[in-house]
């Protein structure tokens, strides 16, 4: 089993989703009320770059946020871990940003596009650490008696 598993704990799943929630709330805060209006100062084909930058922020939060509701289920036993691995069930593809686009947005933006960006490549890493679908959890000390045995 990968250790990254094991550190899947749902203490280290439950601080994610609140930082997830809590940056969707910060970004819905933004986008509705300060970045509408430091869109309307751009030009106005940098103001379609401001909106789509906007629609991938929230994109990128609702896969992590899914993605942790998934692991949620699972540490509750609602789902296996092979459900959980299922194709619809796993964390969806990332929606990068224009570089092009970001030289023009505002430091509010892109600080908000940044921590999405980051919370998501950490989300990432730690879905990629899962096990294959049909193999159960073992316990960290299982897992360093395997790998004893297997180099003998």
């Amino acid at each position: 089993m990968d250790d990254t598993r094991a550190a899947m704990t749902p203490k280290l799943i439950d601080s994610l989703y609140t930082e997830a929630m809590l940056l969707a709330d910060e970004a819905r805060s933004y986008f509705d009320k300060v970045g509408r209006e430091e869109r309307m100062a751009l030009d106005p084909l940098v103001r379609v770059g401001f909106s789509c930058e906007s629609l991938k922020v929230t994109t990128r939060l609702m896969h992590i946020i899914a993605w942790l509701l998934t692991q949620r289920a699972v540490n509750a036993g609602e789902l296996t871990p092979a459900q959980a691995n299922s194709r619809d069930r796993r964390l969806g593809e990332p929606v990068d940003s224009d570089p092009e686009v970001l030289e023009q947005l505002p430091e509010s933006a892109l600080s908000l596009i940044r921590s999405s960006s980051d919370l998501y490549e950490r989300v990432r890493r730690l879905a990629e650490g899962g096990p294959p679908s049909d193999e159960a959890p073992q316990s960290p000390a299982r897992s360093l008696l395997s790998r004893l045995e297997r180099s003998l």
